[in-house]
């Protein structure tokens, strides 16, 4: 009987950590395709995103915890001042505890750098901009669901929620590509957020949109479809690279198929 007790203990085991496993590694394909984006641009020209994967979910706290425990550069009390501001995993209460937070939501109050980092550790990289709002333009049926009313008044339901970071993830609704999450937990980092700032979207423009970032961007933001892009945006062009929020997570990007 106690052997029997103790093959099953095993069994269980064997299974959680094959779940675990696969929640880290599994990636949604995203087939090439195009877009026109709502705002950085100053040509309004369809954007080609090549084909790519994309993490199902956002990174974790725990799977956050088991990067640290590997990288202590990136440890709360050891990373230095250029790579992360004072906030850094701010509601941890120490190197290896996330305290009262859940080990399956996301994890949030990380640097770009850290979240650069923990991509490239993975094999993996940051989604860049056109690659994150391209596959968050979807909604459980359609490519592109920009246009509808449902889809953007739920996305700007959530900019009115407040501490939906506690959450776990894979609680909202899965999208035409089976990825979860774009819209009702976090922001996320994109490796290019700052180029709004920098060149114009990184679409080699030779100037920046610059009425995104005055009284009148959100004035012209006439529906629902603009405002919600807007407010994107708009956060993501106030960012630095080593600020870290309790809002903002990350999830990560493949551009050829992951190593299991």
């Amino acid at each position: 009987m106690k052997k029997f007790i103790f093959i099953l203990i095993i069994v269980f085991f064997s299974v959680f950590t094959s779940v675990i496993t696969a929640q880290e590694t599994k990636m949604a394909y995203i087939k090439e395709g195009s877009f026109i984006p709502l705002y950085g641009a100053v040509s309004k020209k369809p954007v080609e995103v090549k084909s790519f994967y994309i993490d199902i979910y956002p990174v974790t706290n725990r799977e956050f915890l088991e990067f640290v425990k590997k990288n202590p550069s990136f440890q709360k009390s050891k990373i230095k001042g250029i790579f992360a501001d004072k906030s850094y995993l701010s509601y941890w209460t120490s190197d290896f505890n996330f305290g009262n937070a859940k080990p399956n939501s996301p994890v949030t109050g990380v640097s770009w750098f850290a979240a650069k980092k923990y991509c490239e550790c993975k094999g993996k990289r940051l989604a860049t901009m056109d690659e994150w709002e391209y596959v968050a333009m979807a909604d459980t049926r359609k490519i592109d669901a920009r246009t509808k009313k449902e889809f953007n008044e739920y996305i700007l339901s959530w900019y009115e929620k407040s501490k939906t970071y506690e959450n776990e993830i894979g609680k909202t609704f899965k999208n035409y590509w089976g990825v979860y999450d774009m819209h009702g937990l976090v922001w996320e980092w994109t490796s290019d957020f700052n180029s709004i700032f920098l060149s114009g979207e990184s679409r080699k423009d030779k100037s920046s949109d610059k009425n995104l970032f005055c009284g009148s961007g959100s004035v012209n933001a006439s529906d629902l479809m603009d405002y919600a892009a807007f407010m994107r945006y708009a956060f993501r062009g106030s960012l630095k690279a080593q600020y870290s929020t309790r809002n903002l997570g990350f999830r990560c990007a493949s551009t050829t198929k992951p190593k299991i």
